[in-house]
């Protein structure tokens, strides 16, 4: 474990119950992490999707995937830029070729793996996947802008 969610939230912005990674397990600064959420039954967004039948949302999916590329952009700064980076933010500019391939459903332990296709300045161009049991669940090529709050 590289990152707790104590250590995430001391990165990101986010807080419940929109803070939707629990660990980072691997990150290489400029190139690629791994981090992932575990998906409880207890979460607000079931009472909603769907009674009797939880499905985690697909755009919750791709938010967990930001979040964990956020991270990545937010680490792989340098020491001044991180001072600076409190007052920052990373705002999505798109989402490409997104696709959902199987449900995920509470109990599942939803891994985030991005890797950077493009960085220059303050954008970040990343592949994004998300698997349960190794099987992908998810994926979507993600563009992001790290801005002034």
């Amino acid at each position: 474990m590289l990152y707790n969610v104590m250590d995430i939230q001391n990165i990101l912005p986010h807080r419940y119950p929109f803070l939707l990674v629990d660990r980072i397990t691997s990150l290489e600064e400029g190139k690629s992490i791994e981090g992932y959420k575990n998906v409880s039954i207890s979460e607000p967004v079931f009472q909603g999707h769907f009674p009797g039948h939880p499905i985690y949302p697909g755009v919750m999916i791709i938010e967990g995937m930001a979040q964990a590329g956020g991270v990545l952009a937010f680490v792989s700064a340098s020491k001044e830029d991180q001072e600076a980076a409190k007052n920052k933010v990373v705002y999505f500019m798109s989402i490409d070729k997104a696709k959902f391939r199987q449900p995920v459903v509470p109990g599942d332990k939803l891994v985030y793996r991005l890797s950077v296709i493009k960085h220059r300045g303050s954008v970040w161009h990343l592949d994004a996947k998300a698997y349960v049991d190794e099987k992908l669940v998810a994926e979507a090529n993600l563009k992001a802008m790290i801005v002034d709050k």
